[in-house]
């Protein structure tokens, strides 16, 4: 599954709105992703591994919900869209952060 220019932009766009949006810093969503601050940053970019992508993306539309708002819809990374890289990519369930610690 490859997205044109447009497509990635308007991911990248999404993913950065929804990171907004859960109110956790870049370093805690690495943390809980058990990512390196680099790798989120590939993620956030769409320079990584798809795998990387779809977790994160996963990660921040739930945790927008946990934290009370609504998430911004994700037009490219659709659940039509996972069934379609679920057949290309062995897909993982993303952890959730825990907000009551706040």
């Amino acid at each position: 599954m490859s997205l044109d220019p447009a497509e990635r932009d308007r991911t990248r766009e999404e993913l950065a709105a929804n990171l907004d949006l859960t109110g956790l810093s870049p370093d805690t969503v690495a943390a809980d992703l058990g990512f390196t601050r680099d790798r989120l940053g590939h993620a956030l970019g769409l320079t990584s591994d798809p795998v990387d992508v779809w977790l994160l993306r996963d990660y921040l539309h739930q945790a927008v919900l946990d934290s009370g708002h609504t998430p911004v819809p994700f037009t490219v990374l659709t659940n039509s869209s996972r069934l379609k890289a679920r057949l290309w990519f062995r897909l993982r369930r993303a952890p959730r952060h825990d907000f009551s610690h706040r």
